[in-house]
């Protein structure tokens, strides 16, 4: 469904928000995760055609994304991370309005259409309140149902789930999932859990680079038997952090818990060996694109070496590119 070929963005400055990336995005959920800053929304706006790349090539559906950005919105569903709404309008009205300047039309006209949606996102109970008393979750419910109006076959969601409680996430999980039947939904995220519950496949960008291509079972996989976990206080665990990768840090009953990666050897004294999570993994694959650690290889088999027309030392965020 989306093919990208040595793909750049450069802005002003110079900052290389994207260093030449390859990938290939098939039908179904395809997740794409990464830190704050990794490029993660500079990759969606130029595949929305909202931004114009530096150099590379997208092609969605066959349509270069350059050259017909209009042909391509026509299949384009999209959902970023921030979505502005009238406050004072209602659900309904305010779908409304949304189909209106997208130029969706129904054959049983749009007041259908808007019922429809907003069943299939289950907010018809909202259908006459005001969106300034709509929860997180039921904005973003109501962002998803514009997304997928007009049976687009791409739909693009940009940290959909930021900010939600665990109910509503949980609720989203299940819309996003539905979706992803039949068409491609990519996933633009930093919460792991979101690729561990949605995703058969998913890529990890880090500094504007693809570092890893891989499934949450060959990830988590990669790292088993070589996982351990242990506590205590921070000068007891300093000399550890020093010497091994670490996973994840975390106070359990205010106690220091810390999972280490022990490549070879034997585990310092206290650690207990553990089942990696898809976040252990995670964090090896962006340590390892970073250059900070020596992650594991394996089914981490897509790091691009090849920086295109990257600017050299430009591995600052996506953020102070203003995208």
């Amino acid at each position: 469904m989306i093919q990208v070929r040595k793909l750049v963005k450069v802005y002003p400055g110079p900052v290389a928000a994207l260093q030449g990336i390859d990938i290939g995005v098939p039908t179904g959920m395809y997740g794409l995760v990464g830190p704050n800053g990794a490029g993660k929304t500079t990759f969606m706006r130029i595949l929305a055609g909202l931004l114009e790349p530096t150099s590379g090539e997208v092609t969605v559906g066959g349509v270069d994304v350059v050259k017909d950005p209009m042909a391509v919105r026509k299949q384009l569903g999209y959902l970023p991370q921030d979505f502005g709404f009238y406050p004072n309008l209602t659900g309904e009205k305010m779908l409304d309005f949304l189909l209106r300047m997208k130029g969706v039309e129904a054959p049983g006209g749009r007041k259908k259409l808007v019922a429809e949606l907003l069943d299939r996102v289950n907010l018809t109970f909202a259908a006459k309140r005001k969106l300034k008393g709509f929860s997180g979750g039921m904005r973003q419910r109501l962002g998803i149902a514009q997304a997928i109006a007009g049976d687009p076959r791409l739909v693009i969601v940009d940290e959909p789930t930021a900010g939600l409680d665990p109910e509503e996430r949980q609720r989203f999980y299940r819309i996003l999932a539905e979706l992803a039947v039949g068409r491609t939904v990519l996933l633009s995220t930093h919460i792991v859990e979101d690729v561990a519950v949605l995703c058969p496949r998913f890529a990890v960008i880090s500094r504007g680079r693809l570092v890893a291509e891989t499934t949450p079972t060959d990830a988590r996989n990669e790292l088993a038997g070589r996982l351990y976990e242990g506590e205590g206080t921070d000068e007891e665990l300093a000399p550890v952090r020093s010497r091994y990768p670490v996973t994840q840090s975390i106070l359990v009953e205010g106690r220091n818990r810390i999972r280490i990666h022990v490549g070879r050897g034997e585990p310092p004294p206290g650690f207990a060996p553990v089942e990696p999570t898809l976040e252990d993994a995670y964090m090896m694959i962006v340590t390892s694109g970073n250059g900070t650690g020596a992650g594991p290889a394996g089914p981490f088999d897509r790091r691009d070496e090849a920086v295109g027309a990257a600017v050299p030392g430009s591995s600052d965020s996506e953020g102070r590119a203003g995208s």
